[in-house]
């Protein structure tokens, strides 16, 4: 076994086990009495590491910064893993991991057997703080989107009067959404910065390679800007930030994954 296939075992087993631990941690407590979530946090952190490492070794080559398509979707989900991790040491959004850290897997297994290849050119050394802004932009709202999946499960079993199952171990409904609007205000501020250094850095950001793209960014941006205004004008909770919160990723996805998609594999271009 090659020295980069057993990394990249170690590092899906790794996800898989915190995610198991996750999991089991979840079926098995009852009422305040949870496991610690530390061991799955560390095993996912040992994790982080390993595919930290696979991804220095896929993209930083010698013959430049290889951002293709796999690459860049290891890349984010690596982003959102650690972020979840870190955030999850003191607030309680570790189960979160049950459903993104076998993803994160899915995504390092993708990269392996499929790589991709699109090499940074030299005059485009200078948009790598854009780059590193919207992968670091799309990985929070990636997570507040998951987060406001699992806000309108609780929420739909708790107006139906069934808060079974896990729904019974999840932290309360409001601290939940303070979690959610916490995620998108982060978001909101890094896709922003995202947006600045797009305009800074880029001759022509309606050109006919990145108008799309464009349009969604900017899309997207209006819609958690309407989002964050409701929630402080009006108070905007449940089911209407929810369906805002997914409408604005979806914008996200389709601009920066979508268009990555589109272009590299489909187009290969």
């Amino acid at each position: 076994m090659s020295y980069t296939l057993l990394i990249t075992v170690l590092a899906v087993l790794c996800y898989f086990g915190a995610a198991g631990l996750l999991w089991r941690r979840l079926s098995r407590g009852t009422g305040k009495q949870l496991p610690s979530k530390l061991p799955p946090i560390i095993l996912g952190f040992i994790g982080a590491g390993l595919h930290a490492g696979i991804l220095y070794g896929n993209i930083f080559t010698l013959a430049g910064i290889n951002f293709g398509f796999f690459h860049a979707l290891s890349l984010i989900f690596w982003l959102i893993v650690l972020l979840l991790l870190v955030t999850a040491v003191s607030k309680p959004v570790e189960n979160l991991g049950i459903a993104i850290l076998p993803l994160a897997g899915g995504a390092i297994l993708l990269e392996y057997f499929i790589p991709s290849v699109h090499f940074l050119q030299a005059d485009e050394r200078h948009l790598e703080i854009h780059i590193f802004l919207s992968v670091i932009a799309f990985s929070m709202l990636n997570i507040a989107a998951v987060q406001a999946i699992l806000l309108a499960i609780q929420d739909q079993h708790l107006h139906a009067k069934r808060p079974g199952g896990f729904i019974r171990l999840l932290p309360p409904l409001q601290t939940m959404e303070t979690l959610l609007f916490q995620m998108i205000g982060l978001g909101f501020i890094l896709q922003t910065l995202s947006l600045l250094t797009g305009f800074l850095y880029l001759d022509d950001l309606f050109a006919q390679h990145l108008a799309h793209k464009t349009v969604l960014s900017i899309v997207a941006w209006l819609v958690f800007a309407i989002l964050l205004w409701g929630r402080w004008r009006f108070g905007w909770r449940g089911k209407t930030a929810i369906r805002w919160t997914l409408w604005g990723f979806i914008s996200l996805a389709l601009a920066y994954l979508g268009s990555k998609l589109v272009l590299e594999i489909l187009l290969g271009n």
